[in-house]
């Protein structure tokens, strides 16, 4: 992404009941060379492994050809010649619809067989220009391409036909929920929540569509959601500079910086504390003996111990989603952080601290740097952060 736009993707699926595996297939990567963000939502026909072998397949060519061709129409022909067709019913084996965003906000869309895509702009719906394109050697299978230009701030919600069904036969739902009361939620929904996040959203949404259906899914359920936004900004600052005449820089980052900030070590948190005039408060309301204690600073939304706690927010990225629930303390509070921001930025002081030279305490104590790398690779794999390295 540039500095400029962020593109927050994700999606929430639920399986039919009685059914293991889920017959629909969302899959995104993202090609930072070219700042694009591809997405690719595949409902497989029926339920169950096999429909989930099937919109894999799709899914998997969409995204493969889509990242290959400049024209995504040409993706469009290929994957629908490759799809075989059920012989009973005549159509294909799987639906897809492939969003290709950019960080500019160039969208590229083509949709077959799924529930048409909403282009959300805060609360209102934006309509969208389909073109309709017929294959030589398929004349029945319609493929929907449209291109529009998608603007900060704007959301894309695309979803597969087990939400736009759901409660179908339902007293007040006799067709099901419908394109227009889906569409009606996501704007009281937006109304009330006008930052609400990719994840939270597509959760949301999904919840809904399995109320409407008492609760047991009688289809596979998904829901896949772009919020193209300004990125979300967080400083890590930690350790103290090299030499001392540089102490001034951190103090400035902290003042000028426009996001979220965070001090890890408490020697750090001195140095900026008596540059800025700001004291620096012991927090004890939630004590974690696992973990030192946070302080408090005006204008720093996190200050923590240094090298321990960074450690462990190392493990508990490394760990993914622990069965246990998060606990309070500054460790899980700075990996909350992380994860609620797109872009991490790294300010390491690399003054030797005394403190970590006691042979008695453990090695990865005297590797700070190592830890903080170890951190942004973690954020960069796992959760598509960017993060961004200086060393002081």
């Amino acid at each position: 992404m540039t500095g400029g736009s962020f593109i927050d993707v994700d999606f929430c699926r639920k399986a039919k009941a009685g059914q293991v595996v889920v017959g629909d297939v969302f899959l995104s990567r993202k090609i930072r060379e070219e700042g694009r963000v591809i997405t690719v939502l595949s409902d497989g026909l029926g339920s169950g492994v096999k429909a989930g072998v099937l919109a894999n397949l799709t899914a998997t060519m969409a995204l493969r050809y889509t990242t290959a061709f400049v024209d995504v129409r040409q993706s469009a022909k290929t994957i629908m010649n490759t799809l075989p067709v059920c012989e009973q019913r005549k159509i294909s084996y799987s639906t897809f619809t492939i969003v290709d965003l950019d960080a500019d906000g160039k969208t590229r869309v083509i949709e077959h067989g799924n529930p048409p895509l909403l282009l959300l702009r805060g609360q209102t719906p934006v309509p969208i220009e389909r073109a309709s394109l017929t294959l030589e050697a398929w004349k029945d299978r319609v493929i929907h391409y449209s291109e529009f230009e998608t603007q900060l701030g704007d959301r894309i919600v695309f979803f597969s036909d087990g939400v736009s069904q759901s409660g179908l036969g339902r007293v007040g739902l006799p067709l099901g929920w419908g394109q227009h009361r889906v569409t009606d939620f996501l704007q009281r929904l937006i109304a009330t929540e006008n930052e609400i996040s990719s994840h939270e959203l597509s959760r949301r949404l999904v919840a809904e569509a399995l109320a409407n259906d008492g609760r047991a899914a009688k289809d596979d359920i998904t829901c896949g959601a772009i919020y193209y936004r300004r990125p979300r900004r967080l400083l890590v600052i930690t350790g103290p500079p090299f030499s001392k005449e540089r102490d001034g820089e951190l103090a400035e980052l902290v003042q000028t910086f426009d996001g979220r900030k965070v001090i890890c070590g408490g020697t750090t948190a001195g140095i900026v504390s008596r540059l800025l005039g700001r004291p620096v408060t012991m927090d004890l309301k939630n004590f974690d003996p696992e973990i030192p204690p946070p302080a408090v600073m005006e204008g720093v939304d996190l200050v923590t111990e240094g090298t321990v706690t960074l450690a462990k927010v190392a493990e508990i990225l490394e760990r993914g989603n622990p069965s246990e629930p998060a606990r309070k303390n500054p460790a899980y509070d700075l990996v909350a952080l992380m994860l609620q921001s797109d872009i991490v930025e790294f300010m390491v002081g690399t003054r030797i601290n005394e403190a970590h030279q006691d042979p008695n305490v453990p090695v990865e104590l005297d590797l700070r740097r190592n830890i903080i790398r170890k951190i942004a690779a973690l954020l960069e794999t796992n959760h598509l952060k960017e993060t961004s390295l200086q060393f002081i």
